[in-house]
């Protein structure tokens, strides 16, 4: 039973490897139903004064990827940034800034998921509203795609919108060091890693790209 937060000791202890091993572990558990019991009264008591989580996860809001669950996490164990197409923008890296730079987490992870719904309407260019907007830092990927993919680009293609999912993650992570001059150091340095991945709806699996 995980009853014990991660402390200030915990946390320094770790590497980026470390955490992302752990991650995947904890998906490995959730896949095959054996997520580890959990004492959230203990964990509650022991975080009210402090959080020293151990990673940073910027994924979609999709309701199908609660990120503490399919990574088999608890309270304290990771902060999550959410936005539908888990792309960058300028609060975002504010909140990984954080997350690292004072918080001291040591891995950003990157969460795309398979049939991302707003990945698909950017393959589609809707417009609608403040949608419009939103799908416009996903354009990248549908472009980057439309080079590398064989029949229809939109979203009835499952491959281009597989192969937008997967290039929306990295071309987020390209931007992330580019426009995080933080986070670059912190990478450069080895104190971080940044890393993506993408969920499966079918097999609730996290494969890394």
């Amino acid at each position: 039973m995980k009853n014990q937060a991660i402390t200030k000791n915990i946390q320094d202890s770790l590497t980026p490897d470390n955490v992302l091993t752990d991650l995947l572990e904890g998906n490995q558990r959730f896949t095959t139903n054996k997520n580890e019991a959990v004492d959230n009264t203990a964990l509650i008591s022991q975080t009210t004064t402090g959080q020293f989580p151990k990673a940073v996860v910027l994924s979609c809001i999709d309701s199908r990827v609660p990120v503490e669950t399919v990574l088999d996490q608890a309270i304290g164990d990771v902060f999550v940034a959410r936005v539908a197409g888990n792309f960058e923008n300028a609060d975002i890296l504010g909140s990984l800034e954080y997350s690292c730079k004072v918080a001291g987490s040591k891995l950003v992870l990157v969460l795309g998921h398979e049939a991302c719904g707003a990945v698909k309407a950017a393959c589609d260019g809707v417009e609608l509203g403040n949608i419009t907007h939103l799908l416009s830092n996903i354009l990248p990927a549908v472009k980057k795609s439309s080079d590398e993919v064989d029949g229809d680009l939109d979203s009835s293609n499952k491959k281009f919108v597989a192969k937008t999912v997967e290039n929306n993650v990295m071309l987020t992570i390209d931007r992330i060091r580019e426009k995080s001059p933080i986070l670059k150091e912190m990478e450069d340095v080895g104190d971080i890693k940044i890393v993506g991945g993408v969920y499966s709806l079918q097999t609730g699996k996290v494969e890394m790209i």
